[in-house]
């Protein structure tokens, strides 16, 4: 290991397959490596063993390289170098490599010795093979690049939308911290403007949407399904769990949480004196406070991150120094930079890279823990012998991050050392754990819908999205004058153009990590340790398992979530008290 400034910095292991200088440029230099591979006789187990792990160093390098790629680019939408590379990764580099990675698919199941490797490190890989296998099909290689390619578009529109305040130019991440002005007139502005903007995209973001929707049914159909829908529960590996598993998800939540959401709305219009209570008042403390600053910059973000975590477990706060001394964080909002966040998980390095769009606000500090979450859950399977063991489902992934954003709150005095803003800080995350799995529950219903119905037109398209939403929205939110548009607030959520169907994990981890906290609070060391031990399996086990180990349930019923959302009202109310 490396030291800087007294941190030690894992370095990357000696490559055994391809040498330690080599670097992707061009499909010439890299192609003999798989051909190697391709041609390799697999006599033994021991030489099947030995090419796995070839093969893993390969797919490592090959998608960190890719990995790179997409943090620049995303980085700076504006960049044409960054977004060239980007392209050239997806049109002319993934195409040539996915006949070989599919090749060796078939190789591997095809030896003898395959059933005799040890079911810890092979067998959710195996099972991953051989839907993989089953779902292949050399026409969808460059369907799959044109939807590659197409969905960073959205990111692009939306990416350099900027908005005037006041003679100030802001990004939407920027202008969405004036929701929590104590001035209504500044909210009100600020709502009407981006509204204004975003309904400017409505026709470019729902042609994309078009292209899309038809490049994706088309890819299900080529590999017999008979919608993009059911492709994508089998191509994201759902062995755990089903679409008819979804809808009761849907019921309960529609039934237990919006009754809860519509409560918190009324005593927010009531606590606020208003007699109409609009979009633009969501946000604001309802106090009459102005917002919460929990740190001053992008720095100070990651300093009081890592005294927080710190606390929790000191590795968790190690972890997220080593990213800092190697730079793996890119944090600040600025114009032309992609919108969202992400923990990007490096398969090679093993130390992965925090994007967001930071603004000041108490919002960033929950992207943040929530982020850093998924870095801890990197590092602690950092050493697993499979890349693959390491690229957990995002059901398990987003319980750690979650989780995380829930025990953190424990000690959130270091961004908040005055009790009364830790107070209104923690309310304020509660509040958004109640209110994000309707909005969670509404997308994934709505995906269902359209892509069950891939010949809907947009006047269907809209009419589902209404009817859909009136089981999950607020009631007590007047829209009086807004009605325009309101149709389209699905264009605000990226995952929809981007990667289909990733959301619902969402809803799954949010109770899992409701019941990850709730043990914390009962006994801090051994949920944590539960928690830990759950990480560090990766993906070696099922999904059930691994919330299993980790002291939780992987249940949709109405009872477990009537259960939890009653655990968090309680805590809502204890802090009222």
């Amino acid at each position: 290991m490396t030291t800087i400034s007294g941190v030690k910095l894992p370095q990357r292991k000696d490559r055994t397959f391809l040498p330690n200088d080599f670097s992707i440029s061009t499909w010439e230099l890299i192609e003999p490596y798989f051909v190697q591979l391709e041609q390799r006789p697999l006599p033994g187990k021991e030489d099947l063993v030995r090419w796995l792990m070839d093969l893993d160093e390969l797919q490592s390098v090959f998608l960190e390289s890719q990995a790179w790629r997409y943090i620049q680019m995303t980085g700076n939408m504006a960049n044409a170098a960054y977004e060239e590379a980007f392209n050239f990764f997806a049109s002319s580099l993934e195409p040539k490599a996915a006949p070989y990675f599919n090749n060796y698919r078939k190789l591997l199941l095809a030896s003898p010795f395959s059933g005799k490797l040890e079911k810890e490190t092979f067998g959710i890989f195996l099972r991953s093979v051989k839907r993989e296998l089953e779902l292949y099909r050399e026409e969808n290689i460059p369907l799959l690049t044109q939807i590659d390619v197409m969905g960073q578009e959205y990111a692009r529109i939306v990416g350099a939308i900027t908005v005037v305040i006041r003679d100030k130019e802001m990004t939407l991440q920027q202008a969405s911290n004036l929701f929590k002005s104590t001035d209504r007139t500044v909210r009100e502005q600020t709502y009407r403007q981006i509204r204004e903007l975003r309904l400017a995209t409505r026709e470019t973001l729902d042609a994309l949407f078009d292209k899309l929707l038809h490049l994706r049914q088309q890819v299900a159909a080529n590999a017999g399904f008979a919608n993009y829908r059911d492709f994508s529960f089998s191509a994201l590996g759902r062995f755990d769990y089903s679409p008819a598993d979804c809808f009761t998800l849907h019921d309960a939540v529609a039934a237990e949480l919006v009754p809860l959401v519509r409560k918190l709305d009324e005593k927010r219009k009531q606590t606020l004196g208003l007699d109409k209570l609009r979009p633009w008042d969501l946000d604001v403390d309802i106090s009459g406070l102005p917002p919460l600053v929990p740190f001053a910059n992008a720095e100070d973000l990651i300093e009081k991150t890592i005294a927080c975590f710190n606390r929790i477990h000191p590795d968790f706060g190690s972890y997220l120094r080593i990213m800092n001394e190697m730079g793996h964080f890119d944090l600040d909002s600025r114009k032309d930079k992609a919108p969202g966040g992400y923990n990007y998980h490096l398969p090679e390095t093993g130390v992965p890279f925090i994007f967001m769009n930071s603004v000041g606000s108490l919002r960033d500090l929950v992207t943040m823990v929530h982020e850093g979450g998924h870095a801890i859950h990197s590092f602690l399977c950092r050493e697993l012998p499979l890349k693959d063991n390491k690229d957990v489902p995002a059901e398990i992934a987003e319980l750690a991050s979650m989780s995380m954003e829930l025990i953190s709150m424990e000690h959130w005095d270091v961004f908040l050392p005055n009790p009364e803003d830790l107070k209104r800080a923690k309310k304020e995350q509660l509040e958004k754990v109640l209110r994000a799995l309707p909005w969670i529950c509404l997308v994934d219903k709505f995906q269902h819908w359209v892509y069950v119905n891939p010949s809907h037109t947009h006047q269907e398209r809209k009419a589902a999205w209404r009817t859909i939403a009136s089981d999950f929205e607020s009631t007590v939110i007047d829209w009086e004058g807004l009605e325009e548009g309101r149709e389209s607030e699905w264009h605000k959520q990226l995952h929809i153009f981007e990667v289909p169907f990733y959301y619902i994990e969402y809803a799954f981890a949010q109770l899992g990590a409701i019941a990850v906290w709730r043990n914390y609070r009962k006994d801090p060391v051994s949920s944590l340790q539960k928690y830990r031990e759950a990480l560090s399996l990766g993906y070696t086990q099922t999904i059930r398992e691994l919330y299993e180990k980790a002291g939780v349930g992987f249940d949709f019923s109405r009872e477990y979530v009537k259960e939890l959302a009653g655990f968090v009202k309680e805590e809502l109310e204890r802090l009222d008290a």
